[in-house]
């Protein structure tokens, strides 16, 4: 098993949670983010600036034969992923599947859509809590038992 972080957006909660969490299952943590982010840590890709690297080089190294889990925001790399038949789960906890990608797509693309008319203003994220962090803790582990013990 092998855990990629789309390290670009996630929060450093998440990368601290998600390096802890692997270590009980001794499970490697490889972080993946362009040159404009610094990252720490042995196991880490940095890709070039260009639009998607990042997400196409997380792609790139899923291997069919070895359970894979993406970290991710992006609800394109997590269509991607599962695409892929690997596993990809939200800074928040949300575990994408088959199932919901398809409505998160669409919501993407309206909202898109919106900024574009000007009829609709993004507000920044709200501050990250100590429950989205053990709710995300709890997303992760819960996924890791289901891979390890189908």
């Amino acid at each position: 098993m092998v855990i990629y972080v789309d390290a670009d957006a996630t929060p450093k909660q998440v990368l601290r949670v998600t390096r802890e969490l692997a270590a009980k299952y001794d499970i490697p943590v490889i972080t993946v983010s362009s040159i404009n982010h610094e990252i720490g840590g042995a196991h880490h890709i940095q890709v070039d600036a260009a639009s998607q690297a990042t997400d196409m080089e997380i792609v790139r190294r899923i291997e069919s034969d070895v359970p894979t889990i993406v970290i991710t925001q992006d609800y394109g790399l997590a269509a991607l992923v599962l695409a892929r038949k690997a596993f990809a789960i939200s800074p928040s906890g949300l575990l994408y599947t088959n199932e919901n990608i398809n409505q998160l797509l669409d919501e993407r693309a309206a909202s898109a859509k919106l900024r574009r008319g000007g009829k609709f203003r993004m507000r920044g994220p709200r501050p990250r809590t100590h429950e989205d962090d053990e709710k995300f803790a709890q997303g992760l582990h819960h996924l890791i038992e289901s891979l390890l013990h189908p």
